[in-house]
């Protein structure tokens, strides 16, 4: 065969590749098309600062739209729950909580009120997590009014009882805020230094510093710094079974009471487990975080996909239509580019 002939039959394939803009990502491939198409989409939100998607471990799509970027931490707002979730099961796993079912007094020591309604002795771990706790919530109108109190943990628990400890889903930011207590009474350490060595160490992410109360509790469900590459990291350790990297940070039985409809949200319908929504789209069973103004974690277990979206919170706007439009993304653009 003439050498040019060969030539041209060697570089073929390689030629086939570049001209497709073929990203490969565990057999999955993205061309350079499907990719800018995604990133319009995500820029058509607005908000948008960065978006990561990850198949199978591999990133096949990280875009910087704004400061901060895909490795910078930015405010997580109440995706912060998931890692309060993940924290309590790693904390269970290493014996400082006994179980989702531990009435939480028991880990919270002279944190709780001596006038506190009877009833809070009944209130467990799981309940707080499931935001099934009875209490009045601290969030929405009554979120300023909380914050500016002089002690949040008392504050929270002294909310006068508007069901039963078990009952409907009342989403209050101050249940993970009392987890977050919970952790550090029990463990006798921060809420930071166990986010650091339980989640810092195995994943590899690092984890500023963030707010604390007036008695030094680290915010527990919001305010949390983490980057867009940390979260997905967070959703691989869901999607691995709780290992990352050959680290096991908890067992598989906590992502499936995490990922457990315990309750289900008055504002999406969506089923609501250990700091965990859950909701179908495109045919696919999706597992999602969301915070305020447009932080989500996406994780779709049976394609390996994490998607993560980290958005500018500020003006306010309102959540249920972002949420809706945030959806329809994934669902339309996002599983199918994926799927296909």
């Amino acid at each position: 065969m003439p050498r040019i002939m060969l030539f041209v039959l060697m570089l073929a394939p390689l030629s086939a590749a570049a001209d497709a803009g073929a990203v490969a990502s565990g057999g999955r491939v993205l061309s350079d098309s499907r990719e800018q198409r995604l990133i319009d989409a995500f820029a058509d939100l607005e908000r948008t600062r960065n978006v990561l998607i990850t198949v199978d471990e591999e990133p096949v799509v990280e875009h910087v739209y704004s400061a901060p970027g895909i490795d910078q931490p930015a405010n997580i707002k109440s995706v912060a729950k998931i890692v309060i979730s993940a924290l309590v099961g790693a904390g269970i796993e290493r014996g400082v909580i006994d179980s989702a079912d531990q009435p939480v007094v028991e880990l919270l020591g002279d944190a709780v009120p001596p006038d506190a309604d009877a009833r809070v002795a009944s209130i467990t771990v799981g309940n707080l997590l499931s935001m099934q706790a009875g209490l009045e919530r601290t969030s929405g109108r009554n979120y300023g009014e909380w914050v500016n109190s002089d002690d949040w943990v008392a504050y929270a628990l002294s909310r006068a009882f508007v069901d039963e400890p078990g009952g409907d889903m009342l989403y209050s930011t101050g249940n993970s805020h009392i987890l977050s207590a919970a952790l550090t009474h029990a463990s006798g350490r921060s809420t930071l230094e166990l986010a650091r060595e339980w989640l810092g160490e195995p994943l590899d992410i690092r984890i500023p510093a963030w707010d604390t109360d007036p008695q030094g509790i680290y915010f527990g469900g919001n305010n949390m710094r983490l980057s867009a590459r940390a979260l997905a990291r967070i959703g691989m350790l869901y999607q691995g079974g709780g290992v990352f990297d050959g680290k096991r940070v908890f067992g598989p039985e906590w992502i499936k009471k995490s990922w457990t409809g315990h309750t289900r949200s008055r504002y999406t319908g969506d089923a609501y487990g250990y700091g965990w929504f859950t909701t179908e789209l495109a045919g696919q069973t999706v597992r999602y975080g969301w915070g305020y103004g447009g932080q989500f974690l996406y994780v779709v277990p049976r394609l390996d996909l994490i998607v993560v979206l980290v958005s500018d919170p500020t003006p306010p706007s309102p959540q249920s239509e972002l949420v809706r439009r945030v959806h329809a993304l994934v669902a339309k653009e996002v599983i199918p580019a994926i799927r296909d």
